[in-house]
């Protein structure tokens, strides 16, 4: 009997879907791990979660920003 290898990435997708859904939900609430520098473009992976209204820096060009998250779970930076 063969076997439908596409089952188990459907699976995947769906759960991926449902738990990006699920952190939109959370709105302004919503934690972050990691954020793309907007000046130089690095990516910046965290240890601790950061949220709305923390001071986060880029660890390559070590500007500091404001993180504001909107009611759709956004995450904006402005530098400070």
């Amino acid at each position: 009997m063969p076997v439908d290898r596409m089952i188990d990435e459907e699976d995947e997708f769906r759960q991926d879907a449902q738990s990006e859904d699920n952190q939109k939900s959370l709105g302004v609430k919503r934690r972050f791990k990691d954020f793309d520098c907007p000046d130089c473009n690095a990516n910046n992976p965290s240890d601790d979660s950061f949220g709305n209204g923390d001071e986060i820096r880029c660890f390559y060009c070590g500007q500091e920003f404001r993180t504001i998250v909107n009611e759709d779970g956004r995450l904006r930076l402005k530098a400070t």
